[in-house]
């Protein structure tokens, strides 16, 4: 049996709400959009390069989408000592370039994880909050911001993707 990505409902946050609860409705919408966007496909379609001479794929942001949930989070706000998922000499193209199809479900699943940790590790913290990566002080705020714009750029890659994929366009 072909395992085929899972339907999901996207989470559609508020339009009034306290600037936290918006951030986390906003993030939680993205995260439900790139879902959504593979819903249905399998892990072959998923693995396509549908749109050359670019070697972006769905899998591939899946991948890479987990990665920076981990990273952004976990690794950086939280100062979790976790591996890097995808660590090779050039990070950036492994997320992209390693993929196989045997394995979607698996990253899939990884993605769905790091969303829930990423949640789990900020859930007590507060948007002034903060970090430091590379001698810079972040805060929980410009990391959710961060996010939030990753995620939307990432959406337009898999409109296009989705598309040259089976034809289905929007949502």
């Amino acid at each position: 049996m072909t395992w085929t990505v899972p339907e999901v409902t996207r989470v559609a946050g508020s339009l009034v709400a306290g600037e936290r609860e918006m951030l986390e409705g906003y993030l939680a919408w993205q995260r439900t959009t790139l879902l959504h966007k593979c819903a249905g496909l399998t892990g072959e379609q998923l693995a396509g390069r549908t749109v050359p001479p670019s070697n972006l794929s769905l899998l591939g942001l899946l991948r890479h989408m987990a990665k920076v949930e981990r990273i952004w989070f976990r690794e950086r706000f939280a100062g979790e000592q976790v591996e890097r998922l995808h660590d090779t000499a050039d990070s950036k193209a492994a997320d992209f370039a390693e993929l196989d199809p045997a394995r979607a479900a698996e990253d899939y699943a990884r993605l769905v994880e790091e969303c829930r940790l990423a949640d789990a590790v900020v859930a007590g913290a507060k948007l002034d909050d903060t970090c430091t990566h590379d001698g810079e002080v972040l805060s929980l705020r410009l990391i959710y911001l961060h996010m939030i714009t990753e995620y939307a750029r990432h959406l337009g890659h898999a409109d296009l993707l989705r598309e040259r994929t089976d034809g289905v366009t929007g949502g």
